[in-house]
């Protein structure tokens, strides 16, 4: 014969009514915190595949972070590169206006002489463009030299001392640029086919408007062809630099709208729907209320009364 145990039932009506509430407490407290932080996850296994879908969200993001850092680096060396570039340009036109002037048959040695002396006075400002620095102090033209870019011979003529070529700059997807270009690149050029440099040409216009050849304005209009080149060259690498800022700016859109897709996905993934949450929540809460009041109405009939 089975004996019926009213201590039992009265100890398992508490245990099981407590469980459901702190249930439903959880739960409210759930989905307050969702409402508050704008996520519903807050453990991975509340749902394993959307919390590894997320962690993968967020690693795109922590790289796109460095992309971004490594592209405006870039832009901000390829535009000071550019601006460099622009004021070569400009320093190489005034030394051709000089020289047009000194080609002039009807001047007088002394007039040249004083050409010659601005002219070196610009031969001095290249010199020192040409070992302008980057965004992180290291040489703009130099390639991967960190020192100068440009020592000076004994014969007071520029030697480059930098590295071949400029490094490439990862922007995210196996995509990169070229932060730099080198000096040689565009103060090195060819003239009817034979090597020359800006600063080996100013040198020489110089020398020879101060007497060093019979017939310094013949010498003049010698090296107009040479300027010419000089201009051209500088002109050629402005339009790569040109290009490679075009690139980035590219590859910047690219990434913000690949960062606005990301973040819509990690919004989809992980997200609060408000909505939902909050008329989820007013429905717990109405049942925990119900419940509560179910289980004080039920715990003071007197039957338990008699049974406890």
């Amino acid at each position: 014969m089975t004996t019926y145990s009213p201590g039992v039932s009265t100890a398992t009506f508490y245990e099981r009514s407590n469980h459901h509430l702190a249930s439903l407490r959880a739960r409210a407290d759930a989905l307050q915190a969702s409402i508050s932080t704008g996520q519903k996850l807050t453990k991975g296994s509340d749902d394993p595949i959307a919390a590894a879908r997320l962690r993968l969200l967020g690693r795109a993001d922590a790289s796109a972070l460095i992309d971004t850092s490594l592209s405006a680096a870039a832009t901000t060396d390829l535009s000071l590169t550019d601006d460099t570039l622009t004021s070569f340009g400009d320093a190489v036109i005034r030394i051709k206006e000089l020289a047009v002037q000194a080609a002039n048959g009807s001047i007088a040695p002394a007039q040249r002489t004083v050409i010659a002396a601005e002219i070196d006075q610009i031969r001095d400002t290249l010199f020192q463009m040409a070992n302008a620095s980057d965004s992180t102090g290291h040489a703009l033209f130099g390639g991967e030299n960190t020192g100068a870019a440009y020592t000076l011979s004994a014969g007071g003529l520029p030697v480059y001392v930098g590295t071949a070529a400029a490094s490439d700059v990862p922007l995210g997807d196996g995509q990169t640029v070229t932060r730099g270009i080198t000096g040689p690149q565009f103060l090195n050029f060819s003239v009817n086919g034979s090597p020359a440099d800006l600063f080996a040409v100013a040198k020489t216009l110089s020398d020879a408007l101060k007497g060093a050849v019979a017939d310094p304005a013949q010498a003049a209009r010698d090296s107009l062809g040479s300027l010419d080149a000089g201009l051209e060259a500088i002109s050629t690498q402005q339009t790569v630099v040109g290009a490679r800022l075009n690139w980035l700016d590219l590859t910047t859109q690219r990434r913000e709208q690949t960062g606005l897709l990301r973040s819509q996905d990690e919004a989809d993934t992980g997200g609060t729907d408000l909505s939902l949450a909050v008329s989820t929540l007013q429905q717990t809460m109405t049942v925990l209320e119900a419940s509560q009041a179910s289980f004080a109405r039920l715990s003071q009939l007197s039957l338990f009364a008699l049974l406890r």
